[in-house]
Parts: C-alpha cells; structure tokens; sequence
C-alpha cells in the first residue's frame, strides 16, 4: 500500500511537470472553434456596427454580460451586476447653424464641414493667405481677423493608417494652428486634391462631434477658434480678397450612455486573492457610416471584437483553473471616442485602484502573418514593468513564439498607438500595463473589418499567449515591480 502511493504521488508529480512545460492547464480550453463561434455573434450586422452611445452599443454589452453569466464570472460592476454605466457628453453642430460666403448659402456638411466647433456668430471680411506652404506667420498680422487659406500635404506624412480619416486634422495641425495662436478668430480652409478624395471620410468624423466624459476636456462646450473647410471650387470666391463670412455656428450639447461590462473570478490564495490583474478590451466600433463596396456597416471584428472572444476564452480557462490572485475582465465602452470608457474604470474603479497588480490590453488580434505580432510597452519610455515584460516575453517563448515587431512601441513611430488604446489610462497612474496586437491592416475601420476576414489560427494563438501570460502574472509570488521614474512621452 505504501509502495503504491509513492507511486500515485510520483505520477501526479510528473503530470504537473509535464503541465509547466506544456503550458497552463486552462489552455486547453482555449479553443479556435468557441472563438469563431463568439465573434460572428459578436460582429453580426444585428449590433449595427456598436457605435458608442447608441442603443447597439448597449445591445452589444447586454450580449457580453450574459456571457459572463454563461461562464461562470461573478459580478465586479455596479450594484451587483455586471454593468458599470456611466455619461459620456457629445459637442455636436446644431442643424440651426449657417454659413454664408458673399451672401451665398453653404449647406452644411455638403458645401462646407466644420472640423473644430466653437459657437460663432459674425460678418466680417476673410484675408485670403494662398496656398498653406507659403504662409509665414512671422510676417503676417492675423488677430481678431478670418483667414482663409488652400491646404497642402507639404510636411504631412501621408504614410499612416486611415490616411483619409487623419488628413484634414494633420492640415488643421500643422497649418490652421499656428495662425490660430497668434489671434486669429476663424479659419477657412479649401480643400487640395487630397482633402477632396478625403471629404466623405472627414466629414463623416466632423458630423460626429467630439465626445468626453465628465470633467474631461471635451466636456464643456467647445470654445475653440472655429474652422471650416469649403471645396476647391470656391477658390476665386477667396482668392479675390473681397469675400466676406457670414455666420453663426451653435455648438449643441447632448449626454448619451455607454458602459463597462466587468465580471471577476476570486483567486485561491487567501494572502493575495485581494490583488486583481485586469484583463482589457473595447466593445464599441464605429457603427453605420458611409458605404464602402455598398456596406455601410462597420462590424470591428478585429478592432476590437477579437479581443473580447479572446477575453471569454481567457475567462472560460481561468473559471475552470483560478489563479492565487482575481482576476478583473474590464470590457469598456466608448474607447473609440478617446479611450472613455478605460479612463472612467480607472477613475471609479469597482475595486481598489491599488489593489490592480497589472494590466493586459488587446486591441486588434486576428489579422495578418500567423508567426508575427507585437506587444506595446515593452521598450523606453513606455516600459512601466520590466517584471511584467519578462513575463510577457517568456509567455511567448514558451508557446506561441510569435516574432515580435518592435517598431510599434517607439515614440518616433507615426501611428502613436501607445496612446490610442485602453492600457494608457492606466499606464498613467503608474499601473504595470501592455498591449496585445496583430497589428494594423488595410481593413482597419471599413466594412471589411468583419468575422468572415479573420485569421482564426492567429486569434488562437494570441489568445493563448494572452492566457499565458496572465497566469503567471495571477500565481507569481510577487506582483509585478513598477519602474522607476516612469514617464510616458512622444
């Protein structure tokens, strides 16, 4: 009898051995089948794309909390349930508002866009200035004057994602705010060929407004100097510097709802089950916008879709196989209007701020080569754990060993995306955070960013490496070491 517990205690002993060096237990659990199964329910036509702050979005969210239940996850938002509401405010342009050009009416949004609000009523002449690239605003006197200008790409890098989304504000960046510092009270801009080709993507943007949650700096009604962009067409009305602006713009004011789903699963160690690692994605796209190939819904599969399946996958692994810590799975709701729903979790977080031991970001996980992926924070200045990156760099050696692009993480990249997703506002309280991603791809933001073009092998992976990850974070002795004097820049 004793020989043979000796032996039952030897083969659970090589059975664990030989779970270390395979991978976690829950991993099996993490399956290609589920995941593809979830995400065309996910980014069905019938959630309309989930914009933020629409009815689809919180239909969406409804869909995500059931999961929850369905797996097991106990209740973390509000008031007992899964749900964690909160305001957003939308600045938008009243319908109320004209525009006229030598007495001639600009409709809006067909004749002329607003691309930054501020309430305007005036009747004053417009300084024509040219063509952008040849304005020097050392020689010119601007204040309390409106002035108008022709755009050029001269200076704009044009090698970006979403390059017709991103122009007109790279323009009003680089050309309308320098006179806008030294006083000017309006600014009219005429498109170039490339504003032209990109008015239908803008003006879709500008119609939408801009959008805060409270206390941020979007929430107010916008008192910024106004800026209109007119077409080409309209050049001679300009150029031949007697034209005179006529208008009064309203900028309105609106609350709308969006919400955070957040579920938990109680970790086994009595010492450290009061520490919780987050798990994060975005529930929301960007709904029902112009058509491209005579679709005009804009599902986010990948952006950001995968992530949540991800996050359920990881969940239904974690239930079945808790970690020593809890574990936080954080949906949040409106990131596509500037990451609102990440920075209200972490101002009203549902559990002790300080209790958060890291943070696992995905955005955008099931696209492109099925060996190659990145990972974002991992380098100066956005590195805020070396403990944390070690373990995300072993969890990927030890499985998926996805070949890793770095260029991504450096802050003389174009794209900025260290600063476009859920992980910052938590990076900014000096919490340890990353960020998953299969990176960008010419689908990102279109139609064509739906269940049917995703690599579901790809997703597989990511969500292995994902889980992996966390399991070391959950059971690790000591919760990840922050850096010292960590300081984002760009």
């Amino acid at each position: 009898m004793k020989r043979l517990l000796i032996v039952v205690i030897v083969l659970f002993a090589n059975l664990g051995l030989i779970a270390q060096k395979s991978g976690p237990l829950g991993l099996n659990l993490i399956k290609e089948s589920d995941l593809k199964k979830d995400l065309y329910a996910f980014a069905d036509a019938h959630f309309k794309g989930r914009s933020a702050g629409t009815i689809d979005e919180l239909k969406a969210s409804m869909w995500l909390a059931e999961k929850y239940r369905s797996i097991g996850l106990l209740p973390a938002g509000d008031d007992g349930t899964y749900l964690q509401f909160f305001t957003m405010w939308r600045n938008t342009i009243s319908d109320n508002s004209f525009v006229r050009i030598q007495n001639k009416e600009f409709k809006l949004w067909k004749d002329v866009s607003v691309a930054q609000m501020a309430n305007l009523n005036i009747n004053a002449p417009i300084v024509y200035l040219g063509n952008a690239v040849n304005i020097d605003t050392n020689k010119i006197d601007v204040k309390n004057k409106v002035v108008a200008f022709e755009a050029s790409s001269v200076g704009i890098n044009l090698n970006v994602s979403l390059p017709t989304w991103r122009y007109n504000r790279s323009v009003l960046t680089k050309y309308a705010m320098p006179l806008i510092r030294r006083g000017a009270i309006a600014i009219v801009i005429l498109a170039d060929d490339i504003a032209e080709k990109a008015w239908e993507d803008a003006n879709e943007n500008f119609k939408r407004g801009t959008y805060d949650i409270e206390g941020g700096p979007n929430a107010q009604v916008n008192t910024k100097v106004p800026v209109l962009w007119l077409h080409n067409s309209e050049k001679n009305t300009l150029a031949n510097g007697t034209s005179n602006l006529e208008a009064n713009i309203m900028v309105e004011k609106y609350p709308y709802p969006s919400v955070n789903i957040v579920g938990k699963i109680e970790g086994t160690d009595p010492a450290l089950k009061s520490e919780y690692l987050l798990y994060s994605g975005h529930q929301d796209a960007h709904g029902i916008r112009n058509a491209i190939n005579n679709d005009s819904t804009y599902y986010g599969a990948d952006d950001n879709g995968s992530v949540d399946v991800a996050m359920l996958a990881n969940a239904r692994a974690f239930v079945k196989y808790p970690a020593k810590r809890s574990i936080l799975f954080v949906i949040q709701g409106a990131e596509e209007r500037g990451l609102l729903g990440s920075r209200y979790y972490s101002s009203h977080p549902t559990v002790p701020i300080n209790s958060i031991v890291a943070v696992l970001n995905g955005d955008m996980i099931g696209r492109n080569n099925i060996d190659s992926a990145a990972v974002l924070g991992v380098q100066a200045p956005h590195r805020n754990s070396a403990d944390l990156v070690k373990m995300v760099l072993d969890a990927n050696n030890e499985g998926p060993k996805f070949k890793l692009d770095t260029t991504y993480d450096k802050v003389t990249h174009v794209e900025g995306w260290y600063f476009r997703s859920d992980h910052l506002p938590y990076a900014r309280l000096g919490i340890p955070a990353i960020m998953y991603t299969s990176l960008l791809h010419e689908d990102y933001h279109t139609p064509l960013d739906n269940a049917e073009n995703i690599n579901y092998p790809k997703l597989k992976k990511m969500a292995d490496w994902m889980y992996r990850t966390g399991y070391k974070v959950a059971n690790a002795t000591n919760r990840p070491a922050k850096d010292t004097n960590f300081k984002l820049e760009r």
